[in-house]
């Protein structure tokens, strides 16, 4: 079996899996009229384009929900790349880890890598998106629509892409099954309460969260689940660095 893997969620619409890391990522290929788009781009430890072009020959636009590591690895190959002005320079000027950092985040756990691929060589990507996307911008996939929404918390130029036609949610690190991370020092565990209980806004035209790690499609309702478990730890006066991981059932936080 190959590195990556391919999870239908309908004809046009499908994630690409990594799922041989511990990390899970996912990517997600929605292909429309003429183009595609890709919500994020891995880890980088295998060809995710030539992978993409075994499944569509149409020209891929890659939209970032973030710029952390493992959502970054593949964009070398996509020079059209669009993400939130706040993390652009993470990609031109001052990564937050070093590359030493993310080697050894990226082995954290033991892993059978595609061959070829030499961890010590492993570099974080960087370069300058060919578009930074403003909260609430709308952009066309091919007559796909999506929409930017600026969701921080996780990250500071966190984006969500809703896409509306199919009540799509592509939700990249804000919700997820597994530990949601808030505890670094780029989160901001208040913001991200703020960032779901603007999400909750659209619940009734989300029908399935299309998560950045792990999970295929989740239903619309986990939203309302993660927002209320956000809720109490902010009423207990929680919701803040240093106040350790809380578990509730399927999906934890970690602060």
């Amino acid at each position: 079996m190959g590195w990556f893997s391919v999870e239908p969620v309908d004809g046009e619409t499908a994630a690409i899996c990594e799922n041989g890391h511990w990390e899970k990522p996912r990517c997600w290929l929605l292909l429309g009229r003429g183009r595609a788009a890709l919500v994020d781009s891995g880890l980088g430890v295998a060809d995710l384009a030539a992978f993409v072009r075994s499944l569509t020959p149409l020209p891929v636009t890659v939209f970032l929900t973030h710029a952390h590591w493992d959502h970054i690895g593949g964009l070398s190959a996509f020079p059209d790349f669009g993400m939130h002005a706040a993390e652009a320079d993470w990609l031109t000027q001052r990564f937050p880890l070093t590359d030493e950092q993310v080697r050894r985040e990226l082995l954290r756990e033991p892993c059978a890598f595609p061959e070829g691929f030499r961890p010590e060589n492993y570099r974080v990507f960087r370069g300058a998106p060919a578009r930074l996307l403003s909260d609430g911008e709308e952009t066309d996939a091919g007559g796909r629509r999506l929409i930017a929404l600026h969701t921080p918390g996780h990250s500071p130029g966190h984006l969500c892409f809703f896409e509306p036609d199919r009540g799509y949610l592509y939700s990249g690190d804000l919700l997820y099954r597994g530990c949601l991370d808030a505890f670094y020092p780029s989160t901001d565990p208040q913001a991200f309460l703020a960032s779901l209980r603007r999400l909750l806004t659209l619940e009734k035209q989300i029908r399935r969260i299309l998560p950045g790690h792990r999970d295929g499609a989740l239903p619309g309702g986990f939203l309302r689940r993660v927002a209320e478990a956000f809720s109490r730890l902010d009423e207990r006066g929680l919701l803040r660095h240093g106040s350790g991981r809380h578990d509730f059932g399927d999906f934890s936080v970690r602060l």
